[in-house]
């Protein structure tokens, strides 16, 4: 890969790889007389059977009830939560081991919920997704996951019902690889997230506050203001540190008068970033953890001076990408989305809702704080890696590397091994991203999805196809786009993911391979924009 500087910003890029002309698009529309392949089908279980297994079983049990969580510092908010805890207990296993986990739903109010098994690539029926793979795990009822887990990664794990995944319920998943090449002496499994349960108010009063939709209270960027398709270019990064802190500061007193006195208790106003291509997130969150803690009372990984750490980096929030720093160290990435990627040494990572990195970083001697700068919104998770005396940095602390060469996965190429062979593309799907905060109307080709109909517009694809979906923000906000079931790669030659961003009025172009058959959500990862509509059925064709 060429060599990269601090002036190449390396963001330029971050919607448009592969982008190019459309392709000639078949139509995405099914009708009824398309018979889709069924999560429970032949094909379903044909192709498990084709998954090498170990022979070995993991079984857990995986408890949602209320629970009253402590953050640190004093913060004690209800929330739900797996077995009492958030993030909720590690699950790690080898690649070829079966997971069987049993779900017990002890939600109140008659809640149902489920488990997604973010970023595994499973059999069908075990995804996860009501009414589409399976019913919902009624209040007082169990339900039995059982799958093989054939790649390895850093995965996670939270529930696909409603916005639950604003809550409490989630965990990392680790996979491990027996023929793993990385040389490293420890692991540190880091999980972002925004919190707002149990604080200023749950998440599905802040989803029914969006849902009022903004009307006229001018949210919408100035015109001429959004970003041209260059619009990062000769912008070096020295000044990036303070672009994007204006976020909760601004006040929405003045907007909120115009709406005709429309509550903004949860509506964040004027969070920018020129990373993200403009609006950066509209929720506002009193605290961003790292692993479960407050910045005011963080998580601390304590470890020797020379010791080289793997860092399994998870962002399991809501509305909030995050800029990711370690201070006083680079980072060297090596894999995204559980996939290896060419070695990249950079100061800082951009990971959006659903992303995962893994990193390598060597340790040196002291106290340095791990920062997760919530882009555009000027306030930060903090961590803490102690490796020797000193005091620790204040919860603000916003280390020199946040501005220094910053990364994101569109600058990133497939390692060799995984990289996607040659092949003709047999079908192309425009994946157009459509609606906005004025009516809340978020949705992928204009129809925002219906979960009482989940079969009515799906994008058909059939088996051993080579499929590129072409990804069309036409929003005026980014949004990271998730695929269940696959991974796709980056254009020609990028990274292999399952989840990644699009910027603003930007294209992407993937490619992957269709051979998980089933029906299977590819959907915005902001939890709001999701469960307003923008998600769609990628469906195989009986």
């Amino acid at each position: 890969m060429n060599s990269i500087n601090r002036r190449s910003v390396l963001l330029a890029g971050l919607g448009a790889a592969g982008a190019g002309a459309l392709a000639a698009c078949s139509g995405s529309s099914g009708s009824s007389s398309n018979a889709l392949v069924n999560p429970t089908g032949s094909a379903v279980a044909a192709t498990e059977k084709k998954r090498k297994v170990t022979g070995r079983q993991q079984k857990v049990t995986l408890s949602a009830a209320p629970a009253m969580i402590d953050l640190g510092g004093g913060v004690m908010p209800k929330t739900w939560a797996f077995d009492g805890r958030t993030p909720g207990k590690e699950i790690r296993l080898s690649v070829g081991d079966t997971l069987v986990a049993e779900l017990s739903n002890q939600l109140p109010n008659k809640t149902p919920t489920s488990i997604h098994w973010h970023g595994i690539a499973m059999r069908n029926d075990m995804d996860g997704v009501p009414p589409v793979t399976q019913s919902a795990v009624r209040a007082g009822s169990t339900f039995t996951y059982r799958f093989i887990t054939d790649h390895p990664g850093t995965f996670f794990f939270h529930p696909h019902v409603g916005v639950q995944l604003d809550r409490g319920l989630y965990a990392p998943l680790i996979v491990e690889d027996p023929k793993e090449t990385l040389v490293y002496d420890d692991e540190w499994v880091v999980l972002l997230d925004d919190w707002v349960d149990g604080v200023t108010g749950t998440p599905d009063e802040v989803f029914a506050e969006l849902r009022q939709g903004m009307g006229g209270m001018g949210h919408d960027m100035e015109e001429g203001s959004s970003p041209s398709s260059s619009g990062m270019e000769g912008h070096d990064m020295g000044n990036m540190a303070g672009m994007d802190m204006g976020g909760d500061s601004a006040s929405p007193s003045a907007s909120a008068s115009s709406s005709g006195g429309m509550s903004m208790k949860f509506m964040l106003m004027g969070a920018e970033s020129e990373l993200l291509g403009g609006d950066a997130g509209d929720v506002k969150y009193p605290y961003h953890l790292i692993n479960g803690k407050v910045a005011t009372d963080p998580d601390v990984y304590t470890g020797k001076p020379g010791r080289k750490v793997r860092l399994r980096i998870i962002n399991a929030g809501g509305d909030t990408a995050y800029r990711v720093a370690l201070g006083g160290h680079k980072l060297t990435i090596t894999h995204t989305d559980g996939f290896p990627v060419e070695h990249q040494e950079v100061d800082a990572l951009l990971v959006g809702m659903g992303e995962r990195y893994d990193v390598l970083v060597t340790l040196g001697d002291g106290v340095f704080p791990l920062v997760a700068l919530a882009e555009g919104k000027n306030t930060n998770g903090l961590a803490l890696v102690r490796t020797g005396s000193g005091s620790a940095p204040k919860a603000t602390v916003r280390p020199k590397e946040l501005s220094g060469m910053i990364m994101a996965a569109s600058q990133l190429r497939a390692a060799d091994a995984v990289r996607l062979e040659s092949a003709k593309t047999d079908v192309t799907h425009q994946i157009k991203l459509t609606g906005g905060m004025e009516k809340y109307n978020w949705a992928i080709n204009g129809v925002p999805f219906d979960m009482k109909d989940p079969d009515a517009n799906p994008i058909l694809i059939e088996e051993g196809q080579r499929v590129r979906l072409d990804f069309v923000n036409e929003t005026d906000m980014w949004h990271p786009l998730h695929l269940h079931g696959h991974t796709y790669q980056l254009g020609e030659s990028g990274p292999r993911k399952d989840t990644s961003i699009v910027l603003p009025k930007k294209q992407l172009s993937v490619f992957f391979d269709a051979d998980n058959p089933g029906q299977w959500m590819l959907h915005c990862h902001n939890a709001y924009h999701g469960e307003a509509g923008m998600m769609a059925n990628v469906a195989y064709k009986a």
